[in-house]
């Protein structure tokens, strides 16, 4: 009998003492505890990530500091630091869009709260496909020092390729421009380009295409008009999709199409139509330029390597004839009446140059001083160092 009450007594104390050293030691490791969260109200957008993965440009820029880590990764956590130099790590889950990661820090300052950006392996393909927008479970773990790992799992909306983010609210709901990601869609070195090129030569327009190295005074416009017929002989129509189903007040975005998706499907609005051309003029070596007014766009070139001199075209008017309703050239004689294919595509061109001049003279003042509902954006060789094509 006092056998079972020694045992019985032993056994009360190994349990109270393990119960002990468990809470003693839930006091002395807690969990960590932090927040998970981004800049752009939960939406990640491919063609942002795409457009600045091989340069330093800074896009959007973190809304609280200190900060450690790479803010182009655009998920962060804010974590406070409980004493100097403690060591964080943060583990990310694998989703469709990116593989998962492991990244370690050492938070330097005592009672500071950082934001901290782990890496994020991203799949630039399966961003670069992404043509509809699709929710991902993004899973992150952090450990601070001895404290007990905790994970946070939050739902973002990763948005079409297509979807270009022209500007963002941050949390002092300031406004911040980001219409220099249109230069992400002008493509010039698409693959598919080599191919309108050679039909533009066909047309016999011009014999090469030689940029600003021709001696003649009209010769880029002769390259430029060249271009245009092309797209006109390609039966390019006016398309005025433009709307996303984002829905925030956030984010602004407009859709766009890229180059390929364009020329499949010979189909553009205001944008595309200005992408297109800027990406097939930056393909011939002439420097373009995006004008963007409220709810439009169109492009515009420089005619001279010093730019002292610019046009402009609205390349929405690329539609506005069917070349096959006027005769061909090669069936004329001299009994035909009415206008060849040539004239109208050239008297479209003229009238696309005057009523784009005319819109741009109305709204130079405003261009030039309203950043915010006005761009006018030079895709040089300056801005490719920071935006790159986003491809397909």
């Amino acid at each position: 009998m006092k056998r079972i009450i020694l045992f019985s007594v032993l056994a009360a104390v190994l349990l109270g003492g393990g119960v002990s050293a468990y809470l003693f030691r839930d006091r002395i490791f807690p969990s960590t505890d932090f927040e998970l969260g981004d800049e752009l109200g939960g939406n990640i957008f491919p063609s942002l990530i795409l457009a600045v993965a091989t340069t330093d440009t800074m896009i959007v820029q973190p809304d609280e500091k200190p900060v450690l880590g790479n803010p182009k990764s655009h998920i962060s956590i804010r974590v406070d630091n409980p004493r100097p130099n403690s060591r964080l790590r943060i583990e990310v889950a694998e989703t469709p869009f990116f593989k998962r990661s492991v990244s370690e820090f050492i938070l330097p300052e005592e009672d500071q709260t950082y934001t901290v950006y782990p890496d994020i392996l991203w799949n630039f393909d399966a961003l670069r496909n992404n043509v509809q927008a699709e929710p991902a479970n993004v899973s992150v773990t952090a450990t601070l020092n001895e404290s007990k790992p905790t994970r946070r799992t939050r739902i973002f909306s990763v948005r079409s390729v297509n979807e270009c983010l022209i500007g963002y609210n941050d949390k002092q709901n300031r406004f911040h421009n980001t219409g220099v990601l249109f230069a992400a869609y002008v493509n010039e070195d698409s693959p598919l380009i080599d191919q309108i090129l050679r039909e533009a030569l066909n047309t016999r327009i011009v014999n090469r295409f030689l940029g600003y190295q021709s001696k003649k005074a009209d010769y880029v416009d002769k390259q430029v008009y060249a271009l245009w017929n092309v797209l006109q002989r390609r039966k390019f129509r006016y398309s005025s999709i433009s709307n996303s189903s984002l829905s925030s007040n956030v984010v602004y975005a407009q859709r766009v199409r890229t180059l390929e998706d364009a020329l499949a499907s010979s189909q553009i609005n205001c944008v595309d139509g200005s992408v297109l051309f800027a990406s097939l003029l930056r393909a011939i070596n002439i420097d373009p330029i995006l004008v963007r007014v409220p709810g439009h766009m169109y492009v515009g070139y420089y005619t001279d390597r010093n730019h002292s001199r610019a046009q402009f075209l609205e390349t929405t008017m690329i539609g506005d004839i069917d070349l096959d309703d006027f005769f061909p050239e090669e069936k004329l004689d001299s009994t035909s009446q009415g206008k060849s294919q040539s004239e109208m595509s050239r008297l479209t061109f003229e009238k696309s140059k005057e009523y784009a001049a005319r819109k741009y003279s109305a709204d130079s003042a405003q261009i030039h001083s309203q950043p915010r509902r006005y761009m006018f954006l030079e895709i040089s060789k300056a801005l490719r160092r920071k935006i790159q094509p986003i491809g397909k």
